[in-house]
């Protein structure tokens, strides 16, 4: 790729591939991969990656929200499309769409079958959801005989899935408490079906639950971190490739003298002369005040470069005393090399926070 000219999030569609093909290489064969695809494809962008996606043939996709997922058809997406944090007012829209809702509480369900119902629906796709530990969002295992009473008394509604949530698949250390949760997953599940009369898709592993629990991969894995390059582990983390790279250029170098200050409230003073060099990002594309007076770095020709003083909300100032660079030349914020992981140690929290974080007016590029 040509050097930046501007700030951009260059986006590898390839390391997708890759990524999307080792996952499915830690399944096994007719189980179901779904891609979660929400929070703009966890920073990236929906519409393209979901429909990279598609093209290799991925059996299902999920989002957070409703509006979302109409992104998604109307961008081409006609897979499969789970909405997991549903809301009711939402309801008629979704059907509008043929998106698939998660009930995950008396509430919704019964707002949900009267929309159905309103709607004029028969078997409309569902997913129920239950609490097997995260404590978020789903039924208790003591909600069965409810919901399997409702269920019988309309037929405006089908479940398609049942499926539950890991809290802590990535650390080890929690093995027991997983444990426990697949294994009360799956009673929940034996329960509902022997019930209910016919077999729902089971899922419940993440990410980390389909490289660290193979036992509990059942009909359908999903996955969201790991298809935009990481594994949640050192170990697992060099079988994938991050799909972005955020990149910048300098727009301006400054010699600052002893006893000088740079940026807002004077956050930073020189104890000696030094070189800063001034970007155009900030804040508002994504790079949190916490990042600012030496905590965060980018990286200049191949070599950090701290950031110092306060984050502004366009720009970032950084100490470029030991590098040998000019006005126009790259900076890259993170990157395959340089991670979005590596950078949010530094405030000591996780890429998730990091990728997500970056905003819609940084231009997207795509390597395809």
């Amino acid at each position: 790729m040509p050097k930046a000219q501007e700030t951009i999030l260059e986006i590898d569609l390839q390391a997708l591939k890759h990524n999307f093909e080792y996952l499915k290489s830690r399944v096994q064969q007719g189980t179901q991969m779904m891609g979660v695809v929400k929070a703009f494809a966890y920073g990236s962008d929906a519409n393209e990656i979901s429909l990279f996606l598609q093209d290799l043939n991925i059996d299902y996709f999920a989002v957070a929200h409703a509006h979302e997922g109409i992104a998604l058809r109307n961008a081409g997406v006609t897979k499969p499309i789970l909405v997991l944090h549903p809301q009711a007012i939402n309801f008629k829209l979704l059907i509008d769409h043929c998106l698939e809702p998660s009930l995950y509480n008396a509430k919704i369900f019964n707002e949900f079958i009267a929309i159905a119902s309103q709607e004029d629906q028969t078997h409309y796709p569902v997913h129920i959801k239950f609490n097997t530990g995260l404590n978020r969002l789903g039924f208790s295992e003591n909600d069965v005989n409810y919901l399997i009473s409702k269920l019988k008394e309309n037929n405006c509604i089908k479940v398609k899935s049942l499926f539950s949530h890991l809290a802590a698949s990535e650390d080890l250390n929690e093995k027991d408490f997983t444990l426990n949760q697949i294994s009360s997953f799956k009673n929940i599940s034996e329960n509902f079906i022997i019930k209910l009369g016919y077999k729902p898709m089971l899922h419940i592993c993440n990410t980390s639950g389909i490289l660290n629990y193979p036992e509990a991969h059942f009909d359908m894995v999903r996955t969201g971190i790991g298809l935009y390059g990481f594994g949640n582990s050192k170990k697992e983390n060099v079988h994938f490739k991050p799909i972005s790279t955020l990149k910048t250029i300098i727009s301006q170098i400054h010699a600052i003298e002893k006893g000088k200050s740079v940026g807002y409230n004077r956050a930073y003073k020189s104890d000696g002369f030094m070189k800063t060099a001034t970007l155009p990002i900030g804040h508002a594309d994504g790079i949190g005040r916490q990042y600012g007076n030496g905590k965060g770095f980018v990286h200049i020709h191949g070599k950090p470069a701290p950031i110092i003083g306060n984050v502004c909300m366009d720009m970032i100032m950084v100490n470029i005393t030991h590098i040998d660079c000019k006005e126009g030349d790259e900076v890259i914020v993170f990157g395959p090399e340089q991670t979005a992981e590596l950078l949010a140690e530094t405030v000591h929290t996780i890429s998730y926070e990091l990728i997500t974080a970056i905003s819609k007016r940084v231009k997207r590029v795509y390597i395809k």
